[in-house]
């Protein structure tokens, strides 16, 4: 089966954000595709199936408001890959389907989290992002190593 990828060469900006975790591959891994509430999403709003190809929706809360974010599973490695669309709106992506690539290694009793996210429609979005996902990575840490 072919999987449709996003074409990014239009949207060059990207950021790159990595991360020494305390928590297994295996666990990183399903934090990514089966626990995204437990971490990330608003509670009660994540509909999601770690398939190739297969949608997702899940809303975040800040700042008193509802973000809601789309997308689909573009390529899943057990414990080594999850690659995903990412499509938000204004504050977010500004409706551009973007891609976020999250490779994931073994460190010690850990892993190592390397995130990409590529295709943002603006520098400003590029920038925000940028502070957002290295906030979103320690906020994982915590919470699977159960420090929240």
């Amino acid at each position: 089966m072919t999987i449709a990828q996003p074409d990014l060469s239009p949207r060059p900006a990207h950021c790159v954000v990595e991360r020494e975790m305390s928590s297994s591959p295996h666990a990183v891994f399903l934090a990514w595709t089966e626990q995204f509430d437990r971490w990330f999403a608003a509670p009660g709003t994540v509909l999601m199936k770690p398939e190739v190809d297969a949608p997702f929706f899940f809303e975040t809360h800040y700042d008193n408001r509802r973000h809601p974010h789309y997308g689909r599973f573009l390529r899943l490695e057990a414990d080594r890959l999850v690659e995903l669309t990412w499509l938000t709106g204004a504050d977010g992506t500004e409706g551009a389907e973007t891609v976020v690539t999250v490779e994931i290694s073994p460190k010690g009793s850990g892993a190592t989290v390397r995130l990409v996210h590529a295709g943002f429609p603006s520098q400003e979005a590029m920038k925000r992002h940028d502070k957002a996902w290295a906030d979103v990575l320690a906020n994982q840490d915590k919470v699977l190593s159960g420090g929240a």
